[in-house]
């Protein structure tokens, strides 16, 4: 009966993983109806943040300097400054990565932008606003989906191993895969509901983020539709005139 602490312990990963993502699921639908941070609009870089994290925003400033013809981004892998006077920090932080000489491989400015001051400074502003997800919170659904989806390979180890032990000959095998079968329904069936209930549409905003980036997006896709010029957006939804 080698097989039954097995089975036991498949129970124990898939009901730990289903708790904690109800439990996250809970808070977020709590969180979803304070409202904390939609009283304001959001700037690019917020919402780059907000939508895709810290390289969505090292890339939101390296092709912004590039249509701006204030950096020169090569097919090759190459960034060249072209004008070294950085409007904000995240340019004046891109112009430090490529260094003194004016060019660099694209890959490591991009890396070092991702990481840097000017990021970090972004993202804990976002989370004091109650925008983002506060970084290693593993309350969160984007983690509690992680975790669930760990478990699944989880229990399916747990069941070959109990299949390849020896097994008495009262209890026939397919009787212990279909014991094993249960946890890992149980564990496919959470990740079937929550991948169209529950699934974030980004890690790393909060639910309040993510309904305020679907408020942004509304005033840029009417604009698309009714063919108006768009400039160079200071805030999501407004033009600078």
């Amino acid at each position: 009966m080698f097989w039954v602490p097995l089975l036991l312990l498949a129970w124990a990963i898939a009901g730990v993983a289903g708790v904690r993502l109800c439990r996250a699921a809970v808070r977020e639908a709590a969180a979803a109806g304070d409202g904390a941070g939609e009283r304001r609009g959001l700037t690019l870089y917020e919402a780059a943040f907000l939508s895709g994290g810290p390289a969505r925003v090292a890339d939101l400033t390296l092709v912004a300097m590039a249509r701006q013809q204030r950096l020169l981004l090569a097919h090759t892998g190459w960034a060249t400054v072209v004008d070294p006077r950085g409007r904000d920090d995240m340019e004046r932080t891109v112009i430090g990565a490529i260094g003194p000489e004016g060019q660099s491989r694209i890959a490591p400015v991009r890396k070092a932008a991702a990481t840097a001051d000017a990021v970090r400074t972004l993202a804990e502003r976002l989370v004091r606003a109650g925008l983002a997800v506060p970084e290693g919170d593993g309350r969160t659904v984007a983690e509690a989906l992680r975790r669930m989806r760990l478990a699944v390979p989880a229990v399916a180890g747990l069941a070959a191993v109990a299949l390849l032990m020896p097994a008495p000959p009262q209890m026939p095998r397919p009787l212990i895969a279909l014991w094993f079968a249960l946890p890992l329904a149980f564990t496919l069936g959470c990740l079937a509901v929550a991948r169209f209930e529950l699934s974030p549409a980004s890690p790393w905003a909060s639910p309040a983020g993510q309904r305020l980036l679907a408020w942004s997006a509304r005033p840029a896709r009417r604009r698309t539709r009714g063919g108006a010029p768009s400039g160079p957006a200071t805030r999501c939804g407004t033009t600078r005139r």
